[in-house]
C-alpha cells in the first residue's frame, strides 16, 4: 500500500524523490521495463554516437544506418536458421564433453564454417532470438520480443523481404508463449507454430510443445512447398526437445525418453537434427541452402560471478553444401552471425544493425552478454559491466585452461576486478547500450523509414 500512495501521491515533490530510488526499480522490473537513461551512466548522446562511427565510420547523426556494399554478385540461396533451445558449447566434444552427447552436430561442425568464440546475448529464448532476428545489443529491462513496441522494427526477415524472400517462423509450440506470435507476426513473418500441424503430424508432445522430430518433418514439407513457388525462402526454426521437463520420443536414442535426463534432452536433439539433414539433403533445393546453426542460450546461467563468461558461450556455424569447412576463431556476438551471412551472400543493403560481418577485415571483435541488469561488453580480454544506480565494474579475464581442449574451444576464464578503470573501454560499453537504447526509444529503429531505400537499392541491381 505504502508503495502504491508514493507512486500516486499527490506531492510532487514525494514523486520525484521515489521516481528514482528502490519504489521505481521495483516497477520499473514489475513491468519488464528499465529505462536506461534512469538507472544506467550515461555519455551524451553526441559522444555516444561519435564513439560508434569507429565501429560503423559511414554513419551519421544519432543512428546507425549505413548502406552495405559487396564487390559480388549477390547470391539469393534459400537460408534455414535453427535456433537451438538452452545448448551451452559444453556439451560438445570440441567443448571438452567426454559424454558423446552431440555426435551429429560435432560431425557436422567439421564440414561447416564453424564460429569457435561466440557468446549469447542473454540467458533466456526471447534474448536469444530478439539477437538473431534484430541483431542489437541485449537492452536493459525484457527483450523487445516481449515489449508493447516490438513490431516493424529492423529485422533479418526484413532484408530478405526485400530480396524477395518468403519468410517464416516456425515453432514446434504455441507461438503465443514468450510474445513471439506478437513479435514474428508483426514484424512481417508468417508463423508456423503447433496450431498449424494436423493430429496424425504430431506425434509427441508434451507441455512445451510436439518433438523436433515432428517439428521437422513438418519444416521439410513446407520447404518442399515453397521451393515450387520459384522463390527463395527464409525459414527461422526454433526448436523445443531440449528443455525441461526433457521428455521425448522413446526407443530413439540410448537415454530413455521418460526419465527426464538433461543429456537425454541433448542427445535426443541431436537425434533430431541428424534426421532432418538426412531428409533434407534428399530434397531439390537442399544444395542450394545455406543452414545456420546456433543456440538460443546456455543450458544454465548461475555462477559465483554476475556474468560468467562459460554460461554464454554458445556453439555456432553455418553449413553450406558444397563448400570446404572453415573455423572462424575471432572473438564475436550472436548479434553477428545473421550479418555475416548477408556478406556470405554478398547482399548490398542498408543496414542499421549494430552486429557486423566477421568475415570484413575491418571488423573489431567484441561481443556482448547480459541478464536483465547486468549489460556487459568483452573487448581486449576485459569484461566491463554496467548495472542500475549507474554502477561500472570491469574485470581482467585470464583464461583458465582446460587440459585437452585445444586454445580455440577453452571456455574458462577467471574474473578479476581491475584496480584501475579502463576509461576507454567504459565509454564504448556505453556508447553500445545507450545508444540502442536510444534508437529503440526513439523508434529509430524502425524498418518503413528504411523500407523505401531497399527496396529501390534491390530494383536497382537487378
Amino acid at each position: 500500500m505504502v508503495y502504491f500512495l508514493a507512486l500516486y501521491s499527490k506531492n510532487i515533490f514525494v514523486n520525484e524523490l521515489q521516481s528514482n530510488g528502490l519504489y521505481k526499480f521495483y516497477l520499473a522490473f514489475q513491468n519488464n521495463k528499465l529505462d536506461y537513461f534512469k538507472f544506467y551512466k550515461t555519455i551524451s548522446n553526441e559522444k555516444a554516437f561519435a564513439l560508434l562511427k569507429d565501429q560503423f565510420p559511414t554513419t551519421a547523426d544519432e543512428n546507425t544506418s549505413r548502406n552495405i556494399e559487396s564487390d559480388s554478385t549477390e547470391n539469393h540461396k534459400n537460408v534455414v536458421l535453427i535456433t537451438i533451445e538452452s545448448y551451452s558449447a559444453a556439451f560438445m566434444k570440441m567443448y571438452g564433453n567426454k559424454e558423446n552427447i552431440t555426435p551429429f552436430l560435432d560431425s557436422l561442425s567439421q564440414k561447416s564454417l564453424q564460429f569457435t568464440n561466440l557468446y549469447a546475448a542473454g540467458n533466456r529464448t526471447v534474448r536469444g532470438l530478439e539477437a538473431v532476428t534484430l541483431c542489437l545489443p541485449p537492452t536493459a529491462g525484457e527483450s523487445v520480443v516481449k515489449r508493447e513496441d516490438n513490431k516493424n522494427k529492423f529485422t533479418t526477415g526484413a532484408v530478405f523481404k526485400t530480396k524477395g524472400y518468403n519468410v517464416k517462423f516456425m515453432y514446434g509450440g504455441d507461438a503465443f508463449f514468450d510474445n513471439m506470435q506478437d513479435f514474428y507476426s508483426g514484424n512481417g513473418y508468417q508463423i508456423i507454430d503447433k496450431s498449424s500441424f494436423k493430429p496424425e503430424e504430431i506425434t509427441f508432445s508434451n507441455v512445451w510443445g510436439v518433438c523436433d522430430e515432428d517439428m521437422y518433418n513438418k519444416a521439410i514439407k513446407v520447404m518442399n512447398a515453397e521451393a515450387k513457388e520459384n522463390k527463395p525462402f527464409f525459414n527461422h526454426i526454433m526448436t523445443v526437445s531440449n528443455h525441461r521437463p526433457f521428455t521425448y520420443p522413446n526407443n530413439k536414442i540410448d537415454i530413455p525418453g521418460d526419465i527426464k535426463s538433461r543429456d537425454g534432452g541433448v542427445k535426443y536433439t541431436d537425434y533430431s537434427l541428424r534426421k532432418f539433414f538426412a531428409m533434407a539433403s534428399r530434397q531439390s533445393w537442399f544444395k542450394n541452402t545455406v543452414f545456420v546453426i546456433v543456440a538460443d542460450h546456455c543450458a544454465s546461467s548461475a555462477g559465483k560471478i554476475e556474468l560468467p563468461l562459460d554460461k554464454y558461450r554458445i556453439p555456432a556455424f553455418i553449413y553450406r553444401p558444397g563448400f570446404e569447412p572453415e573455423k572462424c576463431n575471432k572473438l564475436m556476438s550472436q548479434i553477428d552471425l545473421m550479418p555475416t551471412v548477408f556478406g556470405l551472400l554478398h547482399f548490398n543493403y542498408q543496414s542499421k544493425f549494430f552486429g557486423q560481418d566477421v568475415l570484413k577485415a575491418n571488423y573489431k571483435p567484441r561481443a556482448f552478454i547480459a541478464t536483465y541488469q547486468d549489460l556487459g561488453l568483452i573487448k581486449d580480454n576485459v569484461l566491463t559491466i554496467l548495472s542500475p544506480k549507474k554502477q561500472i565494474r570491469q574485470y581482467q579475464l585470464k583464461l583458465a585452461p582446460q587440459t585437452g581442449v585445444s586454445a580455440d574451444f577453452q571456455l574458462n576464464y577467471e574474473e578479476v576486478p581491475l584496480k584501475k578503470e579502463k576509461t576507454n573501454l567504459v565509454n564504448e560499453t556505453i556508447s553500445f547500450y545507450q545508444a540502442a537504447s536510444y534508437m529503440l526509444k526513439e523508434k529509430k529503429y524502425q524498418f518503413k523509414d528504411l523500407k523505401e531505400k531497399n527496396t529501390k537499392l534491390y530494383a536497382n541491381l537487378h
